[in-house]
C-alpha cells in the first residue's frame, strides 16, 4: 500500500481480520514511515483509533521525539528551533520557567539529581576526569587574568547603565599584590565577585584559610581608603535567572550608596 492509494471509506479498513489490518499497519508505519496522521487519512478514520487499534494488535509506536526526528529528516515538519532567534523576552520567561521548577524541587527531589550527577561522574574514564581537571584548571587561571564569567556580565551590566567601572584595578591598594574585581571611581565603590573558593574549602581548608586572610586583608584596605565594599557571594547555581537577580539587587544597592554615602562603619556590604 503506498501513499497515494485511494482511501478507504470510514470504517470499512475495521472490518477487514486481525493479521490484514496488522500487516497493513506494519506496511505503512514501519516500511514506509508514515505518520499515523497521514495512516489514518489513507484509511479513513482518525489517528488515535489507528494507533489504538494498532496497539490492540501488539504495535508499538515510536516516542514523540524519534516521531519528530523523522518527520523533520523527511520534511514533513521543521525543526521548531533550528534557525530561529528567540527574543530576550521570550529566553528570560524559560528561564524563569525553568528556574521555579528548581526552586520547587523538593529535598528528596534534589539528593536524587545530585546523586545522577554522581552517577555519572563515577561512570567516567579516568582520561576524562583527567581532561575535565585541566579544563578546570584552565578556566581559573584565565579567570584570574580576564576575570569570571560572573564578573565580565556585571561588569557589562554597569557600563550599560551608564556607570564608569574600572576592571582588575591595580596599583590601587597599599597591598600591591591586590587588584579590585571591578571599581565604580566616581561612586568610590569597589565590587568584589567571589566564588565558592572564598567560603567553602574547595581546595581543602587550608586554602580556604589562606584565601579568607586575604580578603580580609583586602576588605581592611579597601574600607580603610574611604571607599565601599560590596562582595557578591556566588553561592548557587549560576543560571541566567540567578545572574539577573544579582544585577538587580546590585545596582539598587549602587543607586541607594550613590544617594547617600554610608558613614565609615556602615561601608561593607554582601550580597
Amino acid at each position: 500500500m503506498s501513499k497515494s492509494k485511494k482511501r478507504s471509506k470510514p470504517g470499512e479498513f475495521f472490518t477487514l481480520p486481525e493479521e490484514e489490518r496488522l500487516e497493513t499497519y506494519e506496511l505503512l508505519y514501519y516500511e514506509s514511515k508514515n505518520s499515523w496522521a497521514e495512516i489514518a487519512k489513507l484509511l479513513g478514520t482518525y489517528p488515535n483509533k489507528a494507533r489504538r487499534d494498532a496497539a490492540k494488535l501488539g504495535m508499538s509506536s515510536r516516542d514523540k521525539s524519534k516521531a519528530q526526528q523523522l518527520a523533520i529528516s523527511e520534511g514533513r515538519c521543521e525543526h521548531p528551533t533550528e534557525g530561529k532567534q528567540q527574543s530576550e523576552k521570550t529566553r528570560i520567561k524559560i528561564s524563569e520557567s525553568q528556574g521555579k521548577v528548581w526552586d520547587d524541587l523538593s529535598e528528596e527531589d534534589r539528593e536524587y539529581r545530585s546523586e545522577i550527577g554522581k552517577k555519572s561522574w563515577d561512570d567516567k574514564t579516568d582520561l576524562e576526569k583527567e581532561n575535565f581537571f585541566k579544563k578546570s584548571v584552565d578556566a581559573i587561571q584565565k579567570a584570574s587574568k580576564e576575570g569570571s564569567k560572573v564578573e565580565l556580565e556585571l561588569f557589562n551590566y554597569l557600563i550599560e547603565e551608564g556607570y564608569k567601572v574600572l576592571k582588575h584595578k591595580e596599583h590601587f591598594l597599599k597591598n600591591e599584590k591586590f587588584h579590585l574585581d571591578l571599581y565604580l571611581p566616581e561612586q568610590r565603590i569597589a565590587i568584589e565577585v567571589d566564588g565558592p573558593m572564598h567560603f567553602k574549602p574547595v581546595y581543602g581548608e587550608e586554602k580556604l584559610n589562606k584565601r579568607q586572610a586575604a580578603d580580609s586583608s583586602k576588605n581592611g584596605l579597601v574600607l580603610s581608603g574611604g571607599m565601599v565594599l560590596i562582595r557578591v557571594k556566588l553561592d548557587k547555581r549560576q543560571s541566567q535567572r540567578y545572574i539577573r537577580s544579582l544585577k538587580a539587587k546590585l545596582l539598587g544597592l549602587i543607586k541607594e550608596i550613590g544617594i547617600k554615602f554610608p558613614i565609615e562603619n556602615e561601608r561593607y556590604f554582601e550580597i
